[in-house]
Order: C-alpha cells, then structure tokens, then sequence
C-alpha cells in the first residue's frame, strides 16, 4: 500500500480559519483528494512550518513514496522561522530523492528552496479562474499534462508568483497573468513536480477562498465591489453541485477542463500514474 506525506504549511490559526470556512484544513483536502484517487493509500499529514514541528530526517523521508505541498497563505520571500522551516523540510525531501508535488504555495516553497525567486505579483492577483493556461513546446510532452488540451482553465487563488525558476528546473505551462504555472524542478537526489493552480480543490473550496478574499479582490481591481464576488463565488460553487450545467459554464466561460472534476484533477493522476511506474 502506498504511503503518503503532505506538507502543509499553513500555521495553526490558519487551520483553524480554513476549517471554519471550508470544512479542511489544506493538508486535510489534499489526503481526500488523493485518498478518492487511490482508494487504499496510507497518508500522513504534517506541518513542518509549526514552531513545535519535529523535523523529519532525510531517512525517514525515504521511506516514503511521496510527499504533497499544499497551498496556504504563506509568503515565501517573507523571511522569518516558519519559512525557513518550511524550506529546510524542503530540501530534505530533495536530498532524500522522494518524488513530491506541490500546488500554489506547493510549487513557490520548492522553487525557493531550489535557488529560485518568488515575489509578489506586481500587477494584480489571479483569483477564482486561471484563464488560458498554455503547455510550453516541452510541456506539451511532459507526462505532468498528459491529457490536457493546448489551452485549458483551472481553479485557482493567489497573490504571489514564481518569479526565476531555479537551475534544474523546466518551464510546462504559462498564461499571461501567471509565466511559471507549471514547472518540474530536479535538485539534489530529487524531482518535483508543481503547478501554481489548484487541481486537489473543489469548486466549493475555490468559492469560499473567493468570497472570504473579497475585499482583497475589490482592492486589487477584480472587481468593483464586494456583492459582485459574492455572485461569482455563487456561481462557481452552483457548478460544484450541477457541473454539467451548460448555462453555468457559459456564465462561467469554462468548459469540462474546469467544470468535471475528473479532468480538473488531471494533474494529481498524471503523478500518481507516475509513481506507479516508478514503482
């Protein structure tokens, strides 16, 4: 049986807010995404960027076949203990050789601890609907996308961006708000596979992170008043329980790639497909 590790690097008073607001913390969405996946699997969820977190040697990270980074709130380029945390557990899980993938924040906290950039983006947040995301010549070949169409649509959530991927690492996929939204990054004994998107959410999940975000969204011009979040986060969470709904993919301006979620967790597959073959 399988066994997973996922990183969360939320706090615990962020834990705490996520789980008022969407039921799960992220690490706990990320085990039943994959646990949906892989019926059978045994998972594990730490938080390596707590105070009172016990570091994980490089041993015992090897013993895994493995380890998830969730989203979370963090600033990766904001210096202070629990980054430097977060990227310490990181580059253990590089030198172990563990294969790992990672979302949002995920993909930032490998990056960074690879020698890469992470800033905050300068012109505006991506919130709610990643548009027109794009597979580079190579990550039109790379297995991460397997299945995806030349342009798709993806839930997503962020203020901060990969901004310099670090040396190893190979650009898969952009769009013109977000350059690195998919990337695999080889460092050390180890091999990452990330997107900035979110493919473990539910739709429900993405509403609710809107809808809490809302005054953030007005301010950074997404929209010119709260009520018209409110309606878009309704909307995306209405297509979480009809998402076959034609009238609510026009409104949405989505297609099956955003809408079902079997093709909108296409990325988690293509790994877990990968690890089996590593296998």
């Amino acid at each position: 049986m399988p066994q997973y590790l996922i990183a969360q690097s939320e706090l615990p008073e962020e834990r705490k807010a996520r789980r008022a607001r969407a039921g799960k913390s992220s690490g706990e969405t990320y085990s039943a995404t994959l646990e949906q996946l892989q019926p059978g699997i045994g998972t594990r969820i730490i938080s390596p960027a707590d105070e009172d977190a016990e570091p994980l040697s490089v041993e015992t990270l090897a013993g895994y076949d493995a380890v998830f980074l969730t989203g979370s709130p963090m600033h990766v380029y904001d210096d202070g203990p629990p980054v430097r945390r977060q990227l310490d557990f990181m580059l253990r899980v590089f030198a172990a050789g563990v294969p790992s993938f990672g979302s949002c924040a995920g993909l930032q906290i490998a990056a960074a601890a690879a020698g890469g950039r992470v800033r905050k983006m300068p012109e505006r947040m991506e919130a709610g609907i990643a548009r027109r995301i794009s597979a580079t010549e190579t990550g039109r070949d790379h297995p991460l996308l397997k299945g995806r169409p030349s342009s798709w649509d993806a839930p997503a959530i962020h203020g901060d961006e990969v901004w310099e991927l670090p040396p190893g690492a190979t650009l898969l996929a952009s769009n013109t708000v977000t350059r690195v939204q998919a990337a695999e990054i080889r460092f050390d004994r180890g091999v990452f596979w990330g997107v900035q998107y979110h493919p473990e959410l539910a739709l429900r999940e993405i509403a609710v992170a809107i809808a809490g975000q809302a005054a953030d969204l007005v301010e950074a011009g997404l929209a010119d008043n709260e009520a018209d979040v409110t309606s878009r986060a309704d909307e995306i969470a209405a297509l979480h329980d009809a998402p076959d709904s034609r009238a609510l993919r026009w409104r949405l301006g989505v297609d099956g790639e955003f809408a079902e979620e079997r093709l909108r967790r296409r990325e988690i597959a293509n790994f877990l497909e990968y690890l089996r073959f590593l296998r």
